[in-house]
């Protein structure tokens, strides 16, 4: 097999990426009009189905002999192997997609050697693209209208170079609740939370603020941009994280596991703590790793 061309990819992910928005923007969805999938804030809806219908006979045709993992299309028993696969989350964010709050996107990146090598996160909504190719940076792009006007790309971090990241109680957090909403992961979740929030009189972190917008991929794209200083996540699936992943270490930022000392996280691994990147460097970045396991209150436990 030949060796992946990179910037192919990416320039037709970016492509496939933008028809994909004016499937989302034209849709209508409700509350009402929704299914579920594993409980009652898990939710998917027929233009999930539709964009990832569209995008896997889009990624198949122009590349029939790689691998496709979407999340619609996922079953138990499904694994990511180091076959060149692409991997495909249709609509990031449902449950506000289905409320209409803005926060949404597609995320589309191709994964060999199970390492991610491009990405592409796009908000049709905002029209706004991020997107990288291992080893050539990652950018932040802007397609909104006039249409006749050129796109704006700007290289992420946006602050160049980043500032300084001194600790838990100069950041902004993102988390997420998830759909467990029961049992050792929720408890895990909530105690480490309240450790995050809580005022340093009562042992807690107390952070600038947490913020769960209900996006993976943007709160990835968030930390690799430097508005948001750091992201911890349990229960996500390489769909997920595998296009802001790339994005991620291009702009500078650092993945490791949501546990302690899970230094060497994988893409399917369900358990992902991401900081931006800092004019410090990586000892820089380690350490603020540390200080936050310091918060992890038990172990998140997902199956793979």
């Amino acid at each position: 097999m030949a060796e992946p061309n990179l910037q192919e990819i990416h320039d037709f992910l970016v492509e496939t990426a933008m028809q994909a928005g004016e499937m989302i923007t034209s849709a209508h969805p409700s509350t009402r009009t929704t299914d579920t999938k594993k409980n009652s804030s898990d939710l998917v809806t027929e233009t999930d189905q539709a964009v990832e219908t569209m995008v896997s006979s889009a990624l198949k045709s122009r590349y029939p002999s790689y691998s496709f993992l979407g999340e619609e299309t996922y079953h138990p028993g499904l694994h990511l192997t180091p076959a060149p696969t692409f991997v495909v989350d249709p609509i990031d964010g449902t449950t506000n997609f289905v409320h209409g709050h803005p926060y949404i996107s597609i995320s589309l990146a191709f994964v060999h050697n199970l390492r991610s090598l491009v990405g592409v996160v796009f908000n049709p909504f905002t029209a706004q693209i991020y997107h990288a190719i291992k080893g050539r940076g990652a950018y932040l792009t802007s397609t909104s209208i006039p249409k006749d006007n050129p796109a704006k790309m700007r290289q992420l971090p946006l602050r160049n170079p980043p500032e300084a990241l001194h600790g838990l109680d100069e950041a902004l957090v993102a988390v997420e609740w998830g759909n467990e909403r029961s049992g050792n992961n929720w408890d895990v979740k909530v105690g480490t939370f309240a450790a995050l929030a809580g005022a340093k009189e009562g042992g807690g972190a107390m952070v600038h603020s947490l913020r769960s917008l209900g996006s993976a991929a943007l709160n990835l794209c968030g930390v690799a941009a430097g508005a948001l200083d750091a992201y911890w996540e349990g229960g996500c699936w390489a769909w997920d994280v595998a296009a802001g992943w790339v994005i991620l270490e291009e702009a500078g930022g650092m993945m490791v596991g949501g546990n302690k000392g899970e230094w060497e996280p994988t893409v399917d691994g369900r358990r992902y703590l991401a900081v931006r990147g800092t004019e410090g460097g990586e000892q820089e970045q380690k350490k603020f790793v540390e200080e936050f396991w310091g918060c992890v209150k038990g172990t998140l436990e997902y199956e793979v």
